[in-house]
């Protein structure tokens, strides 16, 4: 089903506004025009109806039963004028419609010549007795054809003669052109119309729209952070009303982000400054830890094991200071690039040959890939993505490197059974570990987010998704240079 089409708010004002204007010209118009052209086509048939019948009334009684033509063409120019034309027709008197007639004699002005010119109908009317009329279109002009039996005396009394018809035709061109400037006028007034309610419908629509595109306006704002924005309330209309519920949500809006933005700065501060108290002790407990693992070989079983796992709980205490102290810096904005002009290859084959993961990880490294980096930085994305790779993924590891004119792209992936697709959104979020049975595991759960953080510090982006044929595959996108590349 193809796709309805969005009108805006304008275009349907504009839209009903022209058409209730059309539609109410069109009735008021039509029904104008309407009632003038009956009236003015009653008023000539009334008045040629009763010119017709002064004529004949002057002619009666006629005293010859069978007129000639010689008396048929008197009749005729009798009741003719300057407006109508008449024809008078002799049938035989047996017949009240009959045959063709015997005699058919036109006035001297006669516009109709040609008996087809009256319709059937007209002269079946006449021949009953009973004065007709009719309009009809002869030749492309409208014409009103009036027929009337002529009467006749018998002794005392006056009849009617069947056979014998008069009958006019009148032209209507005169009231065809008045009616045709009746019709153009109400085009005319309609047009008028149209275009005066296209000018209200713009008037009604600026005076609505107005406060619309001001709430919208405001409403982006809102939502791009300025909690500060406000709408001007005008009248006390409804819409005076959406804007001042639009203020008093705003500015309940304003109170309860600052307030979150007030707590999460507090939690961040605590967590910071935790972090950083935490930092000598744990440097004493790493020294113990230390004696402790050289010690816990030659300590009994229970002893041994007890100072193995404080040795390695006061690494992962110390990891997790660290990441969080990390944290911190990139929420306070203090953290900083320390850029240097590096081969990325080699700065692979490092991160690797440190961390002993060199015989782990199959590499495919492009040659003579320099940009500004910062090393540490990267080395911290490196090792993250690897050993997230090498912890919960499937060998074969592999780390691809490729560049472009502007970018350089690093693919880490694994051949394990990927990650869910519910997984995905989540999965650089602090402290976010898919499996709820990991609780306990030896990662922090901020390695991937401290590693995207990296990447934007770089101006560059850090995604994951999954393979088509299996595994995840991470791919850290970086500019050959953070501050000139392209954004």
């Amino acid at each position: 089903m193809a796709p309805r089409p969005n009108l805006g708010l304008r275009a349907r004002l504009l839209f009903a506004f022209a058409l209730l204007c059309v539609v109410t010209a069109a009735a008021v118009a039509g029904g104008m025009y309407v009632q003038a052209r009956n009236a003015i086509l009653q008023r000539t048939q009334d008045a040629a109806v009763q010119a017709m019948t002064s004529h004949l009334e002057a002619l009666y009684p006629l005293r010859s039963p069978a007129p000639g033509p010689a008396e048929l063409g008197k009749i005729a120019a009798a009741v003719g004028d300057r407006y109508s034309s008449a024809v008078a027709i002799y049938h035989e008197l047996h017949s009240p419609v009959g045959p063709p007639p015997r005699h058919w004699e036109p006035g001297g002005n006669a516009q109709i010549r040609d008996p087809r010119v009256i319709p059937p109908g007209l002269r079946q009317a006449v021949a009953g007795g009973d004065i007709a009329w009719q309009r009809v279109v002869w030749q492309g002009r409208p014409i009103l054809i009036i027929g009337a039996p002529l009467l006749i005396v018998e002794g005392d009394r006056t009849t009617r003669v069947s056979g014998i018809e008069v009958y006019t035709a009148r032209s209507l061109l005169p009231e065809q052109r008045s009616i045709n400037k009746l019709a153009a006028s109400a085009w005319l007034t309609g047009g008028a119309a149209l275009a005066f309610a296209v000018v209200l419908a713009l008037l009604a629509t600026r005076g609505v729209l107005r406060p619309v595109r001001e709430l919208g306006r405001a409403a982006r704002l809102l939502g791009k952070g300025e909690m500060r924005t406000r709408i001007a309330v005008r009248g006390t209309d409804e819409l005076a009303d959406v804007a001042r519920t639009f203020n008093n949500t705003a500015a309940e809006l304003e109170r309860h982000v600052k307030q979150l933005r007030e707590m999460e700065a507090d939690a961040r501060r605590f967590v910071a400054d935790v972090s950083h108290e935490l930092r000598t002790p744990l440097a004493a407990l790493t020294a113990v830890a230390d004696v402790l693992d050289e010690e816990a070989a030659r300590l009994p079983e229970p002893a041994g094991r007890a100072a193995r796992l404080v040795s390695q709980e006061t690494l992962n205490l110390t990891g997790l200071v660290n990441d969080l102290i990390e944290i911190s810096r990139f929420d306070s904005g203090v953290a900083a690039l320390a850029l240097n002009e590096i081969d990325v290859a080699e700065l692979v084959r490092a991160t690797l040959r440190v961390r002993g993961w060199s015989e782990q990880v199959r590499t495919e490294l492009a040659a003579t890939v320099t940009a500004r980096l910062d090393p540490r930085r990267m080395d911290v994305i490196l090792a993250n993505l690897v050993g997230n790779a090498l912890r919960h993924g499937e060998p074969p590891v592999s780390v691809r490197l490729s560049a472009d004119p502007h970018w350089i792209t690093v693919e880490v992936r694994d051949h394990g059974p990927g990650l869910d697709e519910a997984v995905l959104p989540h999965v650089f979020d602090r402290f976010y570990k898919a499996n709820a049975a990991r609780a306990r595991s030896e990662g922090s759960g901020l390695g991937l987010a401290i590693a995207r953080e990296n990447a934007r510090l770089h101006r560059g982006d850090l995604t994951a998704t999954n393979a088509p044929d299996g595994g995840a595959i991470f791919t850290l996108r970086l500019p050959h240079d953070p501050d000139g590349g392209p954004e």
